[in-house]
């Protein structure tokens, strides 16, 4: 290692163990990954489908929930604001967020709304992989009513203040909606404080965001345009959003290409992506990279040194099967294995 990559890993190393002395304020969908395995046992005689022998149930934070764990297992203090159903999904999600040691006064409860989850069916054999074999989401009827967006919006303003970044997590449930922002904005006092978005529907639509974490295919359906492999459209893409959202610094995500990184007047960098690119599960990798990309914000760091600690725990999160973290361990001892790298263009 030259001696620039060795000052550049310190540097990264510096950042991570910083974690436990900064905290992120979360307003966001709040969801439940369900996941349900079971074992192949023989094809039902009433349709042609397999018949499986359930063997196991595992429910997880997802969505916006997905981003807190990752803040709470990379040591950030983290304060998550959303909406909870009165069932089992939301009582297990606060009991997982308690289990983590995460406060939970500004995650409301409510009886009239129903915990946004997500059951994935998993099928397999005793020494296979088990395989996602078909989804069923479970959705409230409607966005949160508008005593619990007020409520929200308060919740918001109050963790703000005792934050050093504020994450938001949009998936289109009505938690963490453009217009709640810029309610939160207006007597939210969040002009020193860097905003990262990670919007799945409506990016464009949002406003007073400092930074934006989104993937090749929401940028392409946020602008109406593929973008393809070419390193120039990517470039030209990424222009575009930065300047219609006034954004400070952007990443893209791109699976296997990595992330493509914006900061400012800044020449644009391509960083490939950490480890293999044979990937076991992207299920919930795009929480992990905003959760690590603002958690390094908030501790001071730059554009630069912040996506390429995204990308390390990016890399990491997509071998392991399911909605899953990286801890801050893991993050160190990625940094160590080997230096950050970018290619040139």
């Amino acid at each position: 290692m030259n001696k620039h990559a060795h000052k550049e890993t310190d540097r990264l190393r510096r950042i991570v163990e910083s974690f436990p002395n900064v905290t992120v304020a979360v307003i966001g969908d709040l969801v439940a990954d369900e996941f349900v395995f079971g074992e192949i046992s023989r094809v039902s005689r009433e349709a042609p489908v397999l018949i499986l022998k359930h063997r196991e149930r595992m429910l997880v934070p997802g969505g916006g929930a997905n981003a807190v764990s990752n803040l709470a297992d990379l040591g950030v203090n983290v304060l998550p604001v959303g909406v909870v159903g009165d069932d089992e999904a939301g009582r297990l999600l606060l009991k997982n967020f308690r289990h983590k040691r995460i406060p939970v006064s500004g995650v409301l409860k409510d009886k009239s709304y129903t915990t946004v989850t997500k059951t994935r069916i998993l099928a397999g054999m005793a020494h296979t992989w088990r395989q996602q074999v078909v989804r069923l989401d479970r959705e409230p009827d409607a966005e949160p009513n508008t005593h619990l967006k007020r409520e929200l919006i308060l919740a918001t303003r109050q963790y703000a203040r005792a934050a050093d970044a504020l994450l938001v997590s949009d998936y289109g449930y009505g938690a963490a909606s453009p217009a709640l922002l810029s309610a939160v904005r207006e007597r939210g006092r969040l002009d020193r404080l860097p905003v990262v978005l990670d919007s799945r529907y409506r990016m464009l639509q949002f406003s007073g965001v400092t930074a934006a974490t989104p993937n090749e295919a929401e940028v392409e359906e946020a602008l109406g345009a593929k973008i393809g492999a070419d390193w120039q459209s990517v470039v030209a893409a990424g222009q575009q959003v930065m300047s219609r959202m006034k954004l400070q610094s952007l990443v893209i995500t791109r699976g296997r290409d990595g992330m493509a990184a914006f900061a400012g007047r800044q020449k644009p960098l391509d960083i490939p992506i950490h480890g293999s690119d044979q990937v076991a599960d992207v299920t919930g990798a795009g929480d992990t990279v905003i959760a690590t990309f603002t958690a390094a914000l908030a501790a001071g760091a730059g554009t630069e040194e912040a996506a390429h600690l995204a990308n390390y725990a990016g890399g990491i999160v997509v071998m392991k099967r399911g909605t899953a973290t990286v801890s801050q361990e893991e993050l160190l001892r990625a940094i160590s294995q080997s230096p950050p790298s970018v290619r040139t263009h």
